[in-house]
């Protein structure tokens, strides 16, 4: 069992006079490979350790997951970060963007047009009030 939180960081203290190896090891960030042999997750070691510090690092399992430099949504398809204008000028922003933003029915976006991209940028209730350029 992998140790998180104040147990990981306890863990660290505890162990730090050992080689990186050994304390990956001693915190239970090991997994079995195919052949028999151990092998150390200092990826997610490190994440926790990040986590248990207050630095999370994104959306982590919650969200959108990094595999190979490619972003995964939650139904673990990778997504292209691309899209297209369709027949009637609408340009299509799907569900699993939706979900990685966590945006709900209701919530308000502010579009950046930069040289050669497009962002969505959520807008806090306060915000929406405020501006006088936005139009409901």
């Amino acid at each position: 069992m992998a140790l998180i939180g104040v147990d990981l960081l306890q863990a660290v203290d505890q162990f730090k006079s050992l080689p990186r190896a050994e304390i990956v090891r001693r915190c239970g960030y090991v997994s079995g490979s195919g052949n028999g042999h151990e092998r150390l997750n200092y990826t997610a070691f490190f994440e926790a350790l990040l986590e248990a510090k207050g630095l999370p690092l994104g959306h982590g399992r919650h969200g959108g997951e990094r595999q190979k430099g490619k972003r995964i949504s939650r139904t673990g398809r990778s997504l292209p970060y691309h899209t297209k204008v369709q027949f009637n000028g609408n340009l299509m922003v799907g569900k699993a963007y939706i979900d990685l933003l966590d945006a709900k029915p209701g919530d308000h976006f502010a579009i950046h047009l930069g040289r050669d991209s497009i962002r969505l940028i959520p807008l806090a209730p306060e915000v929406e009030a405020q501006d006088p350029t936005f139009v409901a």
